[in-house]
């Protein structure tokens, strides 16, 4: 892969890793500054259960934090836009799509079914 490319995923990775965190960042201080009393159960249902959903958010963007360290790693030590499996080059086009793939496209799509023929 050429250079100017990999710079330019690499500078992909480092904006979306610190969109995240910043997120991150917020969620914890907004947490941990509000100290509601809700004299409705209603109330207090409806913030338990927004408060919830953000928390899976986060849980997801914290599994996608340490997918896209991984990644920059993987640009430093010269592994970037190689498949795990095969070995073979990730095309652009779908390192661009998703840029934090370690598989191409035909492994990923034999990893799924071999996923749903296991009922996994």
């Amino acid at each position: 892969m050429k250079k100017k490319d990999l710079e330019m995923f690499r500078k992909m990775l480092e904006d979306q890793l610190n969109e995240l965190l910043h997120y991150a960042g917020d969620t914890v201080n907004d947490m941990s500054e509000r100290k509601e009393n809700f004299p409705d159960p209603t109330d207090r249902a409806s913030v338990e259960t927004d408060r919830n959903f953000m928390l899976r958010i986060r849980d997801r963007e914290s599994k996608l934090i340490k997918k896209i360290r991984k990644t920059l790693d993987r640009i430093d030590n010269g592994e970037f836009g190689i498949c795990e499996e095969c070995g073979e080059d990730i095309s652009i086009e779908r390192l661009k799509a998703r840029p934090v793939t370690t598989q191409c496209i035909d492994c990923k799509t034999k990893a799924e079914a071999r996923e749903r023929a296991l009922g996994i």
